[in-house]
């Protein structure tokens, strides 16, 4: 070996010596599956990249003070307007401060798309079974994600101190006094006093670009590794087991087709805030505690809050001489804490009631072939689709010119039937979809051409099917009359059916 090559050996053992470099192959070469669904953690992932990059961007001018100014700047129609010093700032931000207005609605429209990435990635981890053992840990990870992200929304949605998100830290006051017995000292404590306070900023603000995000880039950080560490999930298919990965290695392929979906996640946010104006406070003006913004609307992913709370009768119960707003705590409390305490439980319950708890499971199931699941899931999204209908349950009636009285009943009507309904059908149509792949792979499929039989009848020809959907069985299935597929060669045992 020459004096290079031993030195270049001598290199390597020695940055071994301190770091993972030789181990760093089998990472480089770990396999990613090909499917487009497996992409929407990583728009969460850039999503996330482009609101640290604006909002750090954003702290440079932003003042989260509530002491109180008279705006002398270039929008004249608040000019002389008495208001707190964060407002002030958004809005030079917004018309002073080149490039402020549109790193101001990057940040904005990459919050929306971040929330929205985690819910559709939840989703389709939920429907593929992909929660199961090993992976329930992560599962619980990144629903706390989805958790951490909503409250991170609010916060930085509330630091304007405009008319509209004013309205929204009311309505949370209003959840924190409904609390029994400890109300008034939760909402006295976090308001530094009397609403509307004067901490309340400032208290939010450090939540905001610190806590909060930093909590969230540590849970993603954990979530990653898990990834890397447990076997990727993959759709079913020839060549794939239990046992391995099929798809393309992390370095190069999967790597640049990583990059450039983050270039193009950049780029759309980007054009988003060029061009769809988000959130103009100016339109609202500052907050003032004796006024109500019009056909107030928050952020969708806060929406089914809202909702609940205008769905709920106005119950209260006098206990003692103190009041229980029910009207209050159910939905705004109680039924977000239920909801939540579901979602993490479910993984385990799931695995007792179908005897999957005791084996791992790499590969993911197809929503047809686990009705039960599948089931559930579409009523739950039918769920908070209707509490989100219900958050602007008065824009609704005004635009459309009807009863707001009569859409409130017929949406908590609604709220009770629909997931019922979606439940039952979203079974049946699964049932019905197996049927009709069972009569598809055993028969063929119809080339076109019609032929006459010796008695005069007439039917059609068919051709073996050569075209399959992901994870779809690929010979004729077996089972029951309903399309079961065949579970000896292409899916674990289904008990939930």
């Amino acid at each position: 070996m020459s004096r290079a090559g031993r030195r270049a050996e001598r290199l390597a053992d020695a940055a071994d010596a301190r770091l993972p470099v030789l181990e760093g192959g089998a990472l480089l070469r770990k396999a990613f599956p090909e499917h487009w669904s497996f992409l929407l953690g990583e728009i969460a992932l850039y999503s996330l990249l482009v609101l640290i990059l604006t909002g750090v961007w954003l702290t440079f001018f932003f003042q989260p003070e509530m002491r109180e100014v008279v705006y002398d700047g270039p929008y004249a129609p608040l000019r002389g307007v008495l208001m707190s010093a964060a407002f002030d700032s958004t809005l030079r931000i917004s018309f002073d401060v080149r490039g402020g207005l549109l790193m101001r609605q990057a940040h904005h429209w990459a919050a929306l798309v971040f929330v929205a990435a985690i819910g559709l990635h939840m989703l389709r981890i939920f429907f593929t079974g992909a929660f199961r053992r090993p992976r329930e840990l992560n599962w619980a990870i990144g629903l706390t994600l989805f958790v951490l992200a909503l409250a991170e929304g609010f916060a930085g949605y509330s630091l304007p101190d405009d008319l509209l998100s004013g309205t929204g830290l009311r309505i949370a006051q209003g959840i924190m006094l409904s609390l029994p017995v400890v109300g008034t000292y939760v909402a006295f404590f976090v308001f530094g006093g009397q609403y509307p306070g004067h901490d309340i900023i400032t208290r939010l603000y450090p939540m905001h670009i610190l806590l909060l995000p930093g909590a969230l880039i540590a849970l993603v950080t954990v979530h990653l590794m898990l990834v890397f560490h447990l076997k990727h999930t993959q759709w079913r298919g020839p060549g794939r087991t239990q046992r391995n990965v099929l798809g393309k290695p992390l370095f190069p392929h999967f790597t640049a087709l990583s990059a450039g979906l983050s270039l193009t996640i950049s780029g759309v946010l980007v054009l988003l805030s060029g061009l769809a104006q988000i959130n103009p406070i100016w339109n609202y003006g500052p907050y003032r505690p004796d006024v109500v913004s019009t056909g107030s609307q928050p952020d969708w992913y806060v929406g089914f809050l809202e909702g609940a709370l205008r769905l709920v009768p106005p119950w209260e119960t006098d206990v003692a001489g103190h009041i229980l707003m029910w009207n209050v705590l159910l939905p705004a409390v109680v039924l977000p804490g239920l909801l939540f305490t579901v979602l993490y439980a479910y993984p385990f319950v799931e695995q007792r009631l179908t005897g999957e708890w005791h084996r791992e499971q790499h590969l993911c199931d197809r929503p047809r072939e686990r009705p039960v699941r599948t089931g559930l899931g579409v009523a739950g999204t039918v769920f908070y689709a209707v509490l989100l209908l219900a958050g602007g349950n008065d824009i609704i009636a005004q635009t459309f010119r009807i009863s707001l009285d009569a859409l409130t009943w017929t949406l908590r009507v609604a709220l009770v039937v629909a997931p019922v309904l979606a439940f039952l059908l979203t079974r049946w149509v699964c049932g019905a979809l197996t049927a009709a792949e069972c009569e598809r792979l055993a028969e063929g499929v119809p080339t076109g051409d019609i032929r006459q039989s010796l008695t005069g009848g007439y039917g059609s020809d068919h051709e073996p099917v050569e075209e399959f959907r992901p994870g779809a069985p690929r010979r004729p299935l077996t089972g029951s009359r309903t399309g079961t597929p065949d579970r000896t060669h292409h899916a674990p045992e289904h008990p939930d059916r």
